[in-house]
């Protein structure tokens, strides 16, 4: 397996011998961070976020119990499965760990056979949750992340725009006409539509922050974080005259074209404004006003309602 490709494990223990031992067992397979107390395992786990980490008991000062409920407080660590590794083999121990969140409890002294075949079980777990996970947020037609996985990433963008008091940006887009070119063409000729126009939206992005999603029917959504009102206006600009300028054979070869209208809210969030329901709501309207204005155009939200657009 290329190191690149390796699921990570934080191994954490006060003792060299036990680190070394683990590390041993499951290098081959797993890259290998390490730590030496509960403060220090607590850093790396929030700045490396392992897939899996392995917990010493006992340990000086801050002990693997503490390790555990002080990660499982953290929105960036909670979710990270948790092994506990002790020379107390108790019942009572054990249910502790459990309780707390472990995922599993491995007894010293350690034997190279057990440690494999349990991280290698919960590593298979962990990416058969993932790929579930990602399955259930990626548009099956345009294979664009859909409206829940946008949602998501929205509400984590607008509470770090909140945060650094930084510009966010949405564009809402908008087939024209979408139900005749259905009854025109035909349904599968419509799902070529779609897909042909995700994958300018998609081709559109520069940045890794930048997210498009598949909004629902004929809409799809960009979310621009850090982007102002005429950054965004440039990208809604590119994708309307790169979808204008598309063509789109149909089965037969027969060409045909389409049109978008874009709506656009850019903001600097306010903490008042806790939900990002109404910034959503207020692409909407700009959205509207381009169609009522024309279409084939771009509109930007204003709040005294006048129309800033560009055609």
């Amino acid at each position: 397996m290329e190191e690149e490709r390796k699921l990570s494990i934080l191994i954490v223990d006060d003792d060299n011998f036990n680190i070394d031992v683990l590390s041993r067992i499951l290098a081959e397979r797993y890259k290998i961070l390490v730590a030496k107390n509960g403060p220090q395992a607590v850093k790396i786990a929030h700045d490396a976020v392992p897939d899996l980490i392995m917990l010493d008991i006992i340990m000086p000062g801050m002990d693997g119990y503490e390790v555990l409920a002080g990660l499982k407080k953290s929105e960036q660590t909670k979710g990270i499965p948790v092994i506990f590794i002790t020379g107390q083999d108790s019942r009572e121990d054990e249910i502790k760990g459990l309780t707390l969140g472990a995922v599993d409890y491995i007894a010293k002294p350690i034997h190279s056979l057990v440690v494999e075949a349990r991280v290698n079980t919960h590593m298979r777990s962990l990416e058969q949750m993932r790929t579930i996970k990602r399955l259930s947020t990626i548009d099956e037609l345009t294979s664009l992340p859909n409206r829940r996985y946008f949602n998501d990433q929205m509400n984590k963008e607008w509470g770090r725009a909140i945060r650094e008091t930084a510009w966010l940006s949405l564009l809402i887009i908008d087939i024209d006409h979408f139900k005749q070119y259905n009854d025109a063409h035909g349904f599968p000729q419509g799902d070529t539509l779609l897909k042909a126009v995700g994958g300018v939206c998609g081709q559109a992005l520069k940045r890794a922050a930048d997210v498009v999603a598949r909004w629902g029917g004929e809409e799809f959504t960009l979310l621009l974080p850090r982007t102002d009102t005429g950054g965004a206006m440039d990208v809604a600009e590119r994708i309307r005259k790169s979808i204008e300028d598309l063509v789109i054979p149909c089965a037969d070869g027969t060409p045909t074209k389409t049109t978008v209208s874009v709506g656009i809210n850019a903001e600097q969030p306010i903490v008042s404004e806790k939900s990002s329901v109404g910034f959503v709501s207020r692409a909407g309207k700009a959205l509207g006003m381009a169609k009522k204005s024309g279409r084939n155009r771009v509109c930007v939200y204003k709040p005294d309602g006048s129309e800033d657009a560009v055609s």
